[in-house]
């Protein structure tokens, strides 16, 4: 059974940084893409960066190109999102989730959407 658990959300300072973690289970992580999306009230939701198990390849949406990273940990089946330069508008519930690779580029799936989702974690970029 697939599982996704997000933790690391916060209140955070424009400018500042926060460092989004996703406990996975159920699933071997190389044979799998896995990204973050994130949904804002009143707005639809966005994949804003997603990764290949398969190859580490990424893809990052133009609006956290160069600020977002993100990462994963195979020995800790952990994916992690580091965001620095935080914004206002970077307030969202973010969202964990993942899809099997069957030869898709993680860009692919972070527009189309994945298979599994966690819980979300509250982010909150505010002074």
């Amino acid at each position: 059974q697939v599982q996704l658990v997000e933790s690391g959300g916060g209140l955070v300072q424009p400018g500042g940084s926060l460092r989004l973690s996703c406990a996975t289970s159920g699933f071997i992580l190389d044979y799998y893409h896995i990204g973050w999306f994130r949904q804002a009230p009143g707005k639809e939701r966005e994949g804003v960066s997603c990764i290949s198990g398969t190859d580490d390849s990424t893809y990052y949406s133009e609006s956290v190109k160069g600020r977002y990273t993100i990462s994963i940990d195979y020995a800790k089946n952990t994916v992690y999102l580091q965001m620095n330069s935080l914004k206002p508008e970077d307030t969202a519930v973010y969202y964990c989730a993942t899809a099997p690779d069957v030869g898709h580029l993680p860009e692919a799936k972070c527009r189309r959407g994945m298979d599994y989702y966690g819980k979300g974690t509250l982010v909150t970029v505010s002074s």
